[in-house]
């Protein structure tokens, strides 16, 4: 008599906000996974809905709180995680009939949470687990997270009233991870924390033991630099190196040191620094250091070693007592730094935030004046950069690929390693071979860019 498998209750999965916490919903989805769930796509097939919510703004907030609204009406089934766990009588209130509401990386409690309101049967017949976990982005990219938590106090954010301070892995741990991520088909790593400079600090940049077959049993100590370098060593099962994008970089002193390792090619030449500002007045109401001439100096240095290193950053327009005088001091700090990739975002008041209680507050319609100002000014810089880059061959990394036209033209959507995924541009290929694969790096011609993007063909 054949033997009867039930069949498993089914969890969707709603994920807001960064990619750490994206990482963290794939932690918890690699879990119940292990315990004999299976996933929905969709509201309807699942038993259960994880809802995991961003609380870093208001407006995230109220996104979070839409989310689980939706999941409620469709599903009403529903449990809450993520960040904005931590007001969860604010969520109960207006969801009283959630199941359950845990905190950011609480994953037991997640995870208990499901097996309460879904419970699995479990049996010899489950099927087991991928080795490197179940993930929620494309098989040919993956967030690697190396820490929780931050240490900083800056004015606008709250990140460690919602995730504590600095937390690391360690170095083994990580590095263990990437090996069987590369072996799962993961050609580009991207290394993110809440602050990646500052990793192992609380662990007195301990050194562990690398039993992988990269490491093969020597020591790596607990320390970006250290990391970045053993991360640069890992090969595909082809033999051929994998991109490895830094995030969240604070540029503190020790930051030098991986610049040479971009120019050997080691790994990807990008780093992603949170400037947030650069007039001393307004870094100084942040609570973030005020050397924005050093950092100057030390681009400079950067791209005198590593001529195609990418500097993406991020920067906050109209926080309270911003100055015209600073604002203005901030472009034309942005015009002699020549950022190649930048982001900006009006100040926005978030519930618990030491900014809220500052003077100064600037008015809407002069954000919004200093949000356009500040994106006509990137635009242009990126512009020009990009333009700089016609006629270059330069390696990129395959998203899609797409069916064929009338006349036999296969066209792909890439990505340079200026590029991170979802936050950069991308390279729009022609006249692609009919072999090339999603998560091939190849070599591409550049033929023409606009403000964001990059058009070409294979080379």
């Amino acid at each position: 008599m054949a033997t009867q498998i039930p069949s498993p209750p089914k969890v969707g999965m709603v994920s807001l906000g960064c990619p750490k916490a994206l990482v963290d919903s794939e932690r918890i989805l690699t879990q119940l996974r292990s315990d004999g769930y299976d996933l929905s796509p969709d509201y309807s097939g699942a038993d259960v809905v994880l809802v995991n919510t961003c609380g870093f703004l208001d407006s995230a907030k109220e996104e979070s709180l839409e989310a689980i609204g939706e999941a409620m009406a469709a599903n009403g089934r529903v449990i809450v995680t993520g960040c904005m766990g931590n007001e969860a009588d604010v969520i109960m209130k207006r969801f009283p009939d959630v199941l359950a509401v845990t905190g950011a990386h609480q994953y037991e409690d997640v995870v208990t949470a499901v097996h309460a309101a879904a419970p699995a049967a479990r049996g010899a017949f489950v099927d087991l687990v991928p080795e490197a976990g179940l993930k929620l982005t494309p098989r040919h990219y993956s967030y690697l997270k190396i820490s929780e938590g931050c240490n900083h106090r800056c004015a606008f954010c709250i990140i460690p009233s919602l995730r504590g301070d600095l937390v690391s892995r360690r170095p083994d741990a990580i590095l263990r991870e990437a090996e069987k991520l590369v072996e799962a088909g993961t050609r580009e790593l991207l290394v993110i924390s809440q602050d990646t400079s500052a990793y192992g600090v609380d662990i007195r940049h301990q050194s562990r033991v690398w039993n992988g077959p990269t490491g093969q049993g020597r020591e790596v100590r607990a320390h970006m630099t250290d990391l970045a370098a053993a991360l640069g060593e890992l090969r595909t099962p082809e033999g051929k190196g994998v991109w490895t994008r830094l995030h969240y970089v604070y540029p503190y002193p020790h930051v030098d040191k991986v610049i040479p390792l971009m120019a050997e090619g080691r790994i990807t030449p990008y780093l992603d620094i949170p400037f947030q500002h650069a007039a001393p007045n307004v870094l100084k109401r942040m609570k973030r250091p005020a050397n924005e001439a050093k950092v100057l100096q030390r681009v400079k240095s950067w791209r005198e070693i590593c001529p195609d290193l990418t500097i993406r950053s991020t920067f906050v327009v109209g926080f309270p007592g911003e100055t015209e005088a600073d604002f203005q001091y901030l472009l034309d700090w942005l015009e002699e730094a020549q950022l190649d990739r930048v982001g900006a975002f009006r100040f926005e008041p978030v519930e618990g935030a030491a900014a809220n209680l500052l003077d100064g507050p600037v008015p809407e319609e002069v954000k919004e004046e200093r949000y356009q100002r500040i994106m006509e000014v990137t635009a242009r810089i990126s512009a020009a950069k990009l333009q700089a880059k016609i006629g270059r061959t330069l390696p990129v990394i395959i998203d899609e690929i797409g069916e064929p036209d009338k006349d036999g033209d296969i066209g792909a959507t890439a990505r340079s390693e200026a590029d991170a995924p979802e936050i950069d541009g991308n390279v729009f290929l022609r006249n692609v071979p009919g072999t090339l694969a999603v998560g091939d790096i190849i070599d591409a011609v550049i033929e023409d860019a606009d403000e964001h993007d990059l058009f070409g063909v294979a080379g």
